[in-house]
Formats: structure tokens, C-alpha cells, sequence
């Protein structure tokens, strides 16, 4: 029997075009300002814990090995020169002079990627400054993609922002990744030298800063012709390497 029209329902209003695509911007700007109040918040509190951190942390919770967690934060100050020539000498030798991104090496990472359209599968390589990596440990996923480089180029700018050299050069080197579980300058020194990263020599600094792009194999190849002589390269730059007093 059909329904008499005081009982039908009235049609349901669907959200308009208009609509969705403004939820899905005001949604977008409630993320970036959650990043910059993050960022604002480490100027002056020590970094915890990273978005690169935590996906390994559930990697391990998940997976079979049994992998020990080292991360302690060290101020600036007690962090050895040399491993923050070392490190700015290997990744990012215009550190000091650039405004979070090398447009230059972008732009050949850009030119790079477009070369080997087979193998990149559209993915990004390379062309990161110490700030941009930074942006993406804290924040972001390993995954390479358009999207996800997008962001980390947004999140490098609030850095900049609001930080200044020294406290994104102190944020990387207690953040970064070297080796299963082992996060920072202070947990790597203790690691591979059996010391704090206040007493790291040239030649050890040097070490740790080549095994940056490829951690988790170098901690398995500390020595060897490859990384004992890229290991003296970078000795010889962090002499010459400008940072942040």
C-alpha cells in the first residue's frame, strides 16, 4: 500500500561540491596550524618523540625482533662541534645560507626523478636540506610522493619560521635516525663509540654523519674501503663548514 504524503519522508539534502571542498580546506588548515603550534611548542621544549619514531616503535611492537630503544636529548651545547660540521659538511653545505630548501639541488632532484620514469614509479628522490628532513622526521611518513613532498615544503617553511638555525640543527641532530631504535647524535655516539656525543672526534663524527642517508645498513658496515674513505672526505670538509654558533 503506498505511504500517504504526510508520511514520506522528506529527501535528504546532500552536501554540496561548495561544501565538501570547503570541510576538506578548513580540515587542511586545522592541520597546519596543529604543525606550526607543534613547532612553536618545541622552541622551546625538547623533541620527544618524532612521526619517523613512532612508526618504527610500531614496527617493532609488531614484528618479531627484539630491538632496544636508545634516544636521549642533548642540549646544543653539549653536542661536539664536530658533529655538527660533519653532519651540515655531508647533508646540507649551505645550511646556513639557505632558507630551509635548495632550490638548485630540487630542481636536479626534480630533473633526476623525470629521467627514469620506469624505475621512479612517481615517486621523489633526493634534494632535501637538513631542514626539509627535519620537517619530514617530525611530521610525515618514509613514503615519497608528490602530496607528501608538498607538505614537508609547507612544514620546512614554519620551521624556518619559527625556529632559528641553532634550534633546527639541534632538533635534527637529537632526532635523526641512526640505526634500529638508535635516534640521535647522543644514542649513536653511545652506540657505535661508547661515548657521549660531547667527546666525538673529527674522524668519529665524520663516521656517523656518512651513515645518515642509509642507516640501518652502515650499522652493520661501520668499517670498510667505502665508508672509511667517504669517512675522510667529510673529516676534511667539517673543517670548512659553517654552523650555527
Amino acid at each position: 500500500m503506498p505511504a500517504s504524503p504526510s508520511t514520506r519522508r522528506p529527501p535528504r539534502n546532500r552536501p554540496s561540491v561548495g561544501r565538501l571542498l570547503l570541510l576538506a580546506l578548513s580540515a587542511l588548515l586545522v592541520l597546519q596550524l596543529y604543525f606550526a603550534l607543534r613547532i612553536a611548542l618545541w622552541s622551546v621544549l625538547p623533541v620527544r618523540d618524532t612521526a619517523f619514531m613512532r612508526a618504527a616503535q610500531m614496527r617493532m611492537l609488531h614484528g618479531r625482533e627484539n630491538v632496544e630503544w636508545h634516544h636521549e636529548w642533548v642540549p646544543y651545547e653539549r653536542l661536539s662541534p664536530w658533529i655538527k660540521r660533519a653532519v651540515v659538511a655531508s647533508e646540507d653545505a649551505t645550511f646556513l645560507d639557505n632558507p630551509g630548501v635548495d632550490w638548485q639541488a630540487l630542481r636536479k632532484a626534480w630533473i633526476r626523478d623525470h629521467s627514469r620514469r620506469v624505475e621512479r614509479d612517481h615517486r621523489i628522490v633526493g634534494g632535501s636540506t637538513i631542514t626539509q628532513q627535519l620537517a619530514k622526521n617530525l611530521f610525515l611518513s618514509p613514503e615519497r610522493s608528490y602530496l607528501r613532498k608538498g607538505q614537508e615544503l609547507v612544514i620546512t617553511g614554519m620551521l624556518e619560521l619559527l625556529l632559528d638555525k641553532r634550534r633546527i640543527l639541534e632538533m635534527y641532530l637529537n632526532s635523526v635516525e641512526w640505526g634500529d631504535g638508535v635516534y640521535g647524535a647522543q644514542a649513536a655516539a653511545q652506540q657505535y663509540f661508547h661515548m657521549p656525543a660531547a667527546r666525538l672526534s673529527p674522524l668519529q663524527a665524520a663516521r656517523l654523519a656518512v651513515m645518515l642517508p642509509a642507516p640501518h645498513f652502515f650499522q652493520h658496515h661501520l668499517y670498510g674501503p667505502y665508508i672509511d674513505r667517504r669517512s675522510f672526505t667529510i673529516a676534511a670538509r667539517a673543517r670548512d663548514a659553517q654552523i650555527p654558533k
